[in-house]
């Protein structure tokens, strides 16, 4: 065989070169969008009336005995049929009256069922720890736009998230004890942030848009949010700028209040009650509220990540109503430190009434340019967790993660019809 002629040469590194960059470029857009997921189906198989609840529980600042990351890679990984009853639910409604509801899951695959974890790492308490990092957001230019304005307070003094007009996602724990629904459930309101006056139509819309004149300067604030939320989205330049403006979020320049609702019924999931799930407790911390009435805010959807330490940064955000700003959003970001399929350990700054806020994350959408956020976890707050299994607590911020099966389930309390919820 003779020489290989040079041009062909040279039109194979070139190929070859090219491939290799457009290889690295796909990558990368990888982690920057939003993953396609099949979810399994979660549908009902029966619902049964129960005795009406005692509401005699009291609500907890911390909660304790939780098993934690560590602990929960010595638990054998739960069965199907286990998945199903910690996935049946029980429904409140707004008259007293309670249902049980048992389910099935079609569809799961190995994906989707909790995998062992195992990291370990110590941890310190980190309700606030050093330098407070939280941001007020008391401008209702702010506080009552997209995304802040998804934020909710619950009567029962945690937050939580619309997911839907009428749907609100938080803790179970602002919800239940374990044992018994917490004094007020039965009464239970939600409290969506509302400008004290309007003028004109400026206040109103959906999503954050404004169809009146922008206030003089608004345009560069809501620039410096954004590059917040983009650190380590490929968008580094201007930080200094950002640390700049943060002071200035947080002067009031026309305090919103809120305009409460009733719940209308409240299911949350099986696992959660004492002794059913046993160490997976710490799991199933999250709850639906259904509201009487929607309001007339935007909401935002939720999404499944398989790996959010491998994104960017590795970055979360939430906004909820720490009890030491009262009447204020407060809004925060922090990277994950550990985590597992259903719990995220982090560092970010926070106080009791943020419990139930939506954690969530921005990506871009498949085959667009459009960057969307989307609630991949909820906020379960500061906890003392059983870490080893030895009986020893040590305290971390906690969020409970969305899963696939979440998913499924949240979707079908939302919906109520499993097949709109097969894609995430």
């Amino acid at each position: 065989m003779g020489p290989i002629p040079l041009y062909i040469l040279l039109l194979v590194t070139v190929l070859t070169v090219v491939v290799a960059v457009t290889t690295e470029e796909n990558r990368v857009d990888d982690q920057y969008t939003w993953p396609q997921w099949k979810v399994p189906l979660v549908r009902k198989r029966r619902t049964v009336p129960l005795s009406s609840p005692n509401f005699s529980a009291h609500p907890q600042q911390e909660l304790s005995g939780t098993c934690g990351i560590e602990c929960q890679r010595r638990l054998p990984s739960p069965s199907l049929n286990d998945l199903e009853q910690f996935l049946s639910y029980e429904t409140v409604y707004e008259n007293g009256t309670r249902t049980y509801t048992s389910i099935s899951v079609h569809g799961l695959n190995e994906v989707t069922i909790r995998s062992k974890n195992t990291s370990s790492s110590s941890r310190h308490k980190r309700e606030l720890y050093g330098t407070d990092t939280r941001f007020t957001i008391a401008d209702k230019q702010y506080s009552t736009k997209y995304p802040f304005s998804t934020s909710v307070k619950i009567s029962t003094g945690c937050s939580g998230v619309l997911v839907s007009p009428k749907h609100v996602l938080t803790a179970a724990h602002c919800i239940h004890d374990g044992k018994d629904y917490l004094d007020g459930v039965q009464k239970l309101r939600v409290g969506i942030l509302k400008e004290k006056s309007r003028r004109g139509k400026g206040g109103k819309g959906r999503g954050g848009k404004e169809k009146g004149k922008r206030r003089k300067g608004g345009r560069g604030k809501e620039e410096a949010l954004e590059k917040e939320e983009n650190v380590g989205k490929g968008d580094t330049k201007g930080r200094g700028k950002g640390k700049k403006i943060r002071s200035r979020r947080s002067v009031d320049s026309g305090k919103p209040s809120f305009k409460w609702t009733r719940v209308k019924q409240t299911q949350i999931p099986k696992g959660w009650f004492k002794g059913v799930s046993n160490g997976l407790t710490a799991d199933y911390d999250y709850a639906i509220l259904e509201l009487k009435r929607a309001p007339k805010v935007n909401y935002m959807d939720l999404g499944v990540i398989p790996s959010i330490k491998k994104l960017p940064a590795g970055r979360i955000h939430f906004s909820g109503f720490d009890d030491d700003r009262p009447g204020n959003l407060v809004y925060r970001f922090c990277s994950v430190s550990e985590e597992s399929k259903d719990l995220l350990y982090q560092y970010c700054d926070a106080k009791p009434g943020s419990s139930g806020s939506g954690v969530y994350i921005r990506l871009k959408e498949p085959g667009k340019k459009k960057w969307k956020r989307k609630i991949i976890g909820v906020f379960s707050g500061h906890q003392w967790v059983d870490v080893n299994g030895d009986g020893m607590q040590q305290d971390y911020n906690v969020a409970v993660r969305i899963t696939p099966l979440k998913y499924a389930q949240i979707c079908y309390w939302v919906h109520g019809d499993s097949s709109e919820c097969q894609v995430a």
